[in-house]
């Protein structure tokens, strides 16, 4: 029901497209016109609702004349060039400032185009299944693109611009709005960007900004930096290096996503040319960002000051170098899979004002030895120690009130558990699958235990009642 449901919205907006792009008011050397509500300007239209007009090299002019008026051309409109097949290059004026909906849709001939400094915007498919396109040129004025604008221009090699500050604020309203979703390599006036360096001018990476560019070995983040988009560096696979300056501004960042942060390709973080593997936070730093330090597999240590009152989201995810984490005093939360896969990390200590240990926090930690667990926790997240199979014994304090799904779940070397008296719930397979758990004390606070919370345990368990 689905399928037919979009393919019934695509065909009724290619229809929108078409119909819209066969209204036109006049006709000069073979270009349609539409007029525009100013009576000023005009935009280019299809013109002809059954024999495409446009083939071989079209040259759109600045103005035109008609009637003894002259008009602005500003507009490339909906569907204009729609299925033209034939069209071998076009050519935009200055004074277009918007490339509208599908206005290339399938020109499979285009090879190249050139998107002057005057266009602020390009339409949702506006070059969709351009298929013989193989460069284009963004001009730096462009701040929108819409969905799928590029999607399906399979022969793209190159994408040229002249300004990354300019490419860092376009709004792409999807992956494929990116034409190096295709292109694969970034292009800055002539040379091919391997080495990229943002602007101290830029505050903000967009969305999929250099999604797919696998061209790039390198990027050097400003300390101006406060955002960085969704998808930003998706697939940037050829990256080994992610060059700062500073760790507060990095840990300050927010990123839209895993994939907006470069260290998921290069795993290696550089301040000021030395590569950072004793990670010291600076007591500037009150909260460090959801996936800050994600994938830095060149971290061997970290230390967290007394100013840090939370740690996000997988900020220190896949971090696999890591022995140790000390957490103060001074943080009160932990979040969703901050130290997931951490499988080198033997010792963990939680401060004494923490309140929540987040869902899949210490997740696959298999190195993990040892857990201290602070007297102010009081809900261990579901599957926090999931699969941490080299915990021998776990002491959980009288603050807890709660023992999340699966929170100890295949916690294979753990032999004793003693859970503390203002336990209420075990959540479903909470200790399952601990082959040696052989001493378990609960306290008669607890009133409830999930399905299977200790399925699979060592057949000589003994349950302490207290």
């Amino acid at each position: 029901m689905k399928k037919i449901i979009k393919e019934i919205w695509i065909l009724a907006m290619l229809l929108s497209v078409a119909l819209s792009g066969y209204a036109y008011d006049f006709e000069v050397n073979g270009i349609y016109y539409g007029k525009n509500s100013d009576g000023k300007t005009v935009c280019v239209t299809a013109g002809n609702a059954y024999n495409s007009p446009y083939s071989g090299s079209v040259v759109i002019p600045s103005t035109v004349t008609y009637s003894g008026t002259t008009y602005s051309v500003t507009s490339i409109g909906d569907g204009a060039f729609y299925y033209c097949s034939g069209l071998k290059s076009v050519t935009i004026p200055n004074s277009v400032t918007s490339i509208c909906r599908s206005a290339f849709y399938n020109c499979s001939g285009l090879k190249s185009v050139t998107i002057p400094n005057s266009v602020t915007s390009i339409g949702i498919s506006a070059f969709e299944y351009c298929s013989g396109l193989t460069s284009v040129t963004i001009g730096n004025s462009v701040t929108e693109i819409g969905a799928d604008a590029f999607k399906d221009c399979s022969g793209l090699t190159k994408v040229e611009i002249s300004d990354i500050a300019a490419w860092c604020n376009i709004s792409f309203w999807s992956n494929e709005a990116n034409p190096l979703y295709n292109a694969e390599h970034l292009y800055l006036n002539g040379k091919e960007v391997t080495n990229l360096v943002i602007p101290n001018s830029v505050t903000s990476i967009g969305a999929s900004a250099f999604y797919f560019c696998s061209g790039l070995t390198s990027v050097t983040i400003p300390n101006s930096v406060t955002s960085i988009g969704a998808d930003a560096f998706k697939y940037c696979s050829g990256l080994t290096k992610v060059e700062i300056s500073d760790i507060a501004a990095w840990c300050n960042i927010s990123f839209g996503n895993s994939d907006a942060n470069p260290l998921c390709w290069p795993d290696h973080l550089y301040q000021n040319g030395k590569e950072v593997t004793n990670l010291v936070i600076p007591n500037s730093v009150t909260s460090i960002g959801n996936y800050a330090f994600l994938d830095c597999s060149g971290l061997t240590s970290v230390t967290i000051p007394n100013s840090v009152t939370s740690i996000g989201d997988r900020a220190f995810q896949y971090c696999s170098g890591l022995t140790s984490v000390t957490i103060p005093d001074s943080v009160t939360s932990i979040g969703e899979a901050a130290f997931s896969d951490c499988s080198k990390l033997t010792s963990a200590t939680i401060g004494n004002s923490v309140t929540s240990i987040g869902v899949w926090a210490f997740y696959k930690c298999t190195g993990l030895t040892s857990v201290t667990i602070g007297n102010s926790v009081t809900s261990i997240g579901k599957a926090a120690f999931y699969e941490c199979s080299k915990l021998t014994s776990v002491i959980i304090p009288n603050s807890v009130t709660s023992i999340g799904d699966g929170a100890f779940y295949n916690c294979s070397g753990l032999k004793s558990v003693k859970i503390g008296n203002s336990v209420t719930s075990i959540g479903d397979i909470a200790f399952m699958d601990c082959c040696r758990l052989k001493s378990v004390t609960i306290p008669n606070s607890v009133t409830s235990i999930g399905d299977y919370a200790f399925d699979n345990c060592s057949p000589n368990i003994r349950f302490v009642r207290y």
